[in-house]
């Protein structure tokens, strides 16, 4: 999955795709890259960031839906809290709604996406985007994002949503310090008996900072590595800004991996691959 933020405020690329003319530029580089999926965003969710109105979050991600739909075929997922512009996006084209809310912020979210049929992508988060980082606790951080994936997955279902159209993400980075985040990569194979593929989002995140000490322009490395470890234990799909680099990395590992000679299965379900 390539990101494409159309915000002024991306904390990797700040406003870098914030004309609709740079963000479909890139939109259609990752796909030639080849992206399976093109998430679409317009409103800022890093550490701190307040919501905007429904109207401008529109305002700005349209355009570059309705564009790219006419000139490629690749998925499109709108990442977005709120079921007006999700509705707006899926008839301009989107395939899936990316609600790192989990449908809790809009309760029309899940409704929709069922009425839809869109594929959906839920989400953990503990508080809003900012307050999510204001002295995060668990008393068992894997416990509990699984019990609230869980939760999240048999609402959307109650709500009309076909199981099979959901995966799911443990929101790497939204409201986890960074040994809550280690350990959830360390143990993506327990969220296994969900059932559902899971979606890890690692790009350039300030885990990988802290580690490293280094911004977010200088965490290429740091990503490609968490990605293939995210694979090795269980992720499916890996929403990424380096697209072609972290999907080369992966290749390496899968050929690697591939010649081991009667080598367990990988933690997860189905053929690892990068989105």
């Amino acid at each position: 999955m390539g990101v494409v933020n159309v915000t002024p405020d991306s904390f990797f690329n700040g406003g870098l795709y914030f004309e609709p003319a740079r963000a479909i530029e890139r939109a259609l580089a990752l796909a030639t890259e080849g992206a399976d999926i093109i998430d679409i965003g317009g409103e800022s969710s890093r550490p701190g960031s307040n919501p905007i109105p429904a109207k401008e979050e529109k305002k700005r991600i349209l355009p570059v839906v309705e564009v790219l739909k006419q000139k490629n075929d690749v998925l499109i997922s709108v990442d977005t809290t709120k079921a007006e512009v999700a509705e707006a996006a899926l008839a301009a084209g989107a395939d899936i709604i990316n609600d790192i809310s989990a449908g809790r912020f809009d309760p029309r979210m899940l409704p929709v996406a069922a009425r839809s049929g869109a594929g959906l992508i839920l989400m953990h988060m503990k508080g809003t985007p900012r307050t999510m980082q204001i002295a995060p606790h668990y008393d068992d951080v894997l416990g509990e994002v699984k019990a609230f994936l869980r939760e999240r997955l048999e609402a959307a279902e109650a709500c009309g949503v076909p199981r099979e159209s959901v995966l799911l993400d443990p929101g790497i980075g939204f409201g986890k310090k960074l040994e809550h985040n280690l350990v959830l990569l360390n143990n993506l194979g327990a969220l296994a008996d969900l059932e559902r593929p899971l979606l890890v989002g690692i790009s350039r995140k300030s885990f990988i900072g802290k580690i490293l000490k280094l911004e977010a322009p200088d965490r290429l490395e740091g990503t490609i590595a968490a990605a293939v470890v995210s694979i090795l234990h269980g992720a499916s799909l890996l929403r990424v800004h380096d697209l072609q680099a972290v999907k080369r990395a992966v290749a390496v590992a899968e050929a690697i991996l591939s010649q081991g000679a009667a080598r367990p299965p990988l933690e997860g379900q189905g053929k690892p691959y990068v989105h």
